[in-house]
């Protein structure tokens, strides 16, 4: 590693242990990723740490997370040397989460950050969905993730990762290395396995040789209404030169499309109990969000009087990094009898959102 001096020279940063350094597993390790899961190359949500909570027995693992399409992910460890049993430890762990139900990865959580009411909160911003029900968590027998972290990997971990990849097996290899220059330490996250250039098609590989992931009757009718509402959306979209005409659907619950400046968008959303449109604020900075929302905000009245059929909420979400102003109305995609409604607000709401947003672009910029 190099860090580039203010000469325009590089200057090399030393390799380090974790031993020479005495950084230990659980109090620095694993708090880095408890605290910046993001590190791991994804977003996810921490659901509890050193999780023993398996019956019969006392083995506890590392981290548990949840990843966003709702799916455990478990956390292995390790500081300077993998361990050539860890596979098979982590392959355990994530059989005893496959069986945890809904309700108890709510009990999981909640008892992790000692407020049920929060969690329920978190995890319905985490998948943008407004209702608790409508959140589907650790579907199917073999959804369960497994992340390795460590300094070095063994062969027979490595070789053994490979083999069960192309069995629908999900698990990564992070190679964590500590580096010191003058007097900071800097820590990388690589990912080796499988090689961050190559993972969709690893991913796909495996899928070709693995049974797709049996998913419960109540989720895959969910997931197939969505993409029905979607090509009929955008269907309509292309039939009244709507902004989604070149849209591709999917099975998400929402689709997107750029106001014209780099991290807004505007976006149509369908929940179990409501639809909206929003204009989402994601410029990957936490500061940029709220200065740029700050500035639309203090013309909200102007811009509301532009568009007075859609009230607007504005919500500038202190404690998350991203920002979101939405109109929405409380009728549900599940509902045949009112999806030509749905899809007229959808349609209606983000022209307007787009015609109206779209004049300050360039005061947005420069805010």
């Amino acid at each position: 590693m190099y860090i580039l001096e203010n000469n325009n020279k590089l200057s090399s940063a030393v390799k380090r242990s974790f031993s020479d350094l005495k950084l230990t597993e659980r109090k620095h390790l694993q708090e880095w990723i408890a605290a910046e899961p993001s590190a791991l190359g994804e977003d996810l949500l921490i659901i509890q740490k050193e999780f023993d909570g398996f019956s019969e027995t006392k083995e506890r693992l590392d981290l548990l997370a949840l990843d966003k399409q709702g799916r455990l992910v478990v956390i292995e460890n390790k500081l300077d040397d993998s361990g050539k049993d860890v596979t098979w430890q982590a392959i355990k762990y994530a059989s005893y989460c496959s069986s945890l139900s809904k309700q108890e990865i709510l009990d999981i959580y909640s008892k992790y950050i000692a407020d049920r009411e929060k969690a329920i909160a978190n995890i319905l911003d985490f998948y943008d969905i407004e209702d608790i029900d409508e959140v589907e968590l650790n579907v199917g027998d073999n959804t369960q993730r497994i992340f390795f972290v460590a300094a070095n990997f063994r062969k027979e971990v490595t070789s053994s990762v490979l083999w069960l990849s192309k069995f629908g097996l999900e698990i990564k290899c992070f190679k964590v290395t500590p580096f010191t220059y003058n007097n900071s330490i800097l820590i990388d996250f690589d990912q080796i396995i499988p090689i961050k250039d190559a993972e969709e098609y690893t991913i796909k590989m495996a899928a070709k040789t693995q049974e797709a992931t049996q998913v419960s009757a109540t989720v895959a009718g969910r997931f197939t209404a969505r993409r029905k509402f979607w090509v009929a959306f955008i269907e309509l979209n292309s039939e009244k030169n709507g902004p989604y005409a070149s849209s591709s659907p999917s099975t998400d619950n929402w689709i997107g499309k750029s106001l014209g400046v780099s991290g807004l968008t505007v976006n149509v959303i369908i929940n179990y109990s409501v639809c909206r449109v929003e204009l989402y604020f994601n410029f990957g900075d936490k500061d940029t969000n709220k200065t740029k929302f700050d500035f639309l905000y203090s013309i909200k009245d102007e811009i509301q009087s532009a568009m007075p059929e859609f009230p607007l909420v504005w919500e500038r979400l202190n404690d998350k990094v991203t920002c979101r102003v939405k109109t929405q109305k409380d009728i549900s995609y599940l509902d045949e009898a009112v999806v030509p409604e749905v899809m007229n607000f959808l349609l209606s709401g983000s022209r307007k959102f787009l015609e109206v947003f779209s004049k300050y672009n360039k005061q947005i910029a420069k805010a």
